[in-house]
């Protein structure tokens, strides 16, 4: 192969180094990751709880001025009621007491349900509350087991990537945005092997998605520097170091093949 391929078959082996790191440090801490959720939105949901309980203790307390303030009407009518000159003067003050005493009583049951409301919050709030609180010291718990775990396993990842970003250096830019693309696409999976799965035949497979490949693409990745990709999966294809041209190429003469296949037929 030519120099663009070689580069990126040692920048495809450096970055599949750094993925597989970064794989291990993902499970390690994916547990951490989950709890981590979990209190967020435990969290969230307390804090919308808490709103909502706030709104109905504000409406109850407006309520309950709002009774204080009829009740204070109603004996202001009452003293009125006192001084009443005459019946029909008395009668007017005592409709106007069983008015405002109706219009209390209306609100009172407003405020009744309100209260109601507000108790069932509350105690929902001190159960989401202690929920929370449970879910956050199981977090904290997670985090002091596997804190030197997840140190170590980052440790490593950063040490890989130097070898990987010397690697990408040395690739042509056109080629490395390529591969770039691909390996995003595709998981870090950019590059694909030739196969050949019979040895005595020139017929070689992509290693990744085993689809069959021309008869003469082994030749053009070993004669030419440039980027060869699998007609199917579009992975760049190279030559691995198992299937040397000793071995990919069939040297014996076709009616020699030919004969010992009948033959053994």
């Amino acid at each position: 192969m030519g120099p663009t391929n070689v580069s990126l078959v040692k920048l495809y082996l450096a970055d599949q180094q750094v993925r597989a790191a970064q794989e291990k440090l993902d499970d390690a801490s994916r547990n951490v990751r989950v709890q981590e959720r979990k209190v967020s939105d435990l969290t969230e949901q307390h804090q919308a709880l808490t709103a909502r309980l706030r709104e109905q203790q504000t409406q109850a307390a407006q309520f309950d001025l709002d009774l204080k303030s009829r009740d204070a009407h109603i004996e202001r009518l009452r003293e009125q009621q006192q001084t009443a000159k005459n019946n029909r003067e008395y009668q007017t003050f005592l409709l106007e007491i069983n008015t405002e005493k109706a219009e209390k009583g209306k609100v009172e049951d407003q405020a009744l349900k309100v209260m109601e409301q507000v108790e069932t919050l509350a105690a929902e709030q001190k159960e989401l509350a202690a929920n929370l609180a449970a879910e956050k010291e199981k977090l904290e718990k997670l985090r002091t087991e596997i804190g030197a775990k997840l140190k170590v396993l980052q440790a490593e990842v950063e040490a890989l990537k130097p070898a990987r970003d010397a690697a990408a250096e040395a690739v042509p830019a056109k080629a490395r945005e390529v591969f770039v693309r691909l390996a995003d696409r595709m998981e870090g999976e950019a590059l694909s092997a030739l196969g050949k799965p019979h040895k005595r035949r020139e017929e070689y497979v992509c290693a990744a998605c085993n689809m069959d490949l021309v008869t003469d693409i082994y030749n053009k990745l070993h004669s030419r520097d440039e980027l060869v990709f699998c007609t199917s999966c579009g992975r760049i294809l190279y030559i691995p170091d198992e299937l040397p041209p000793e071995l990919a190429v069939n040297a014996k003469p076709k009616r020699a093949e030919k004969k010992v296949e009948a033959d053994a037929e």
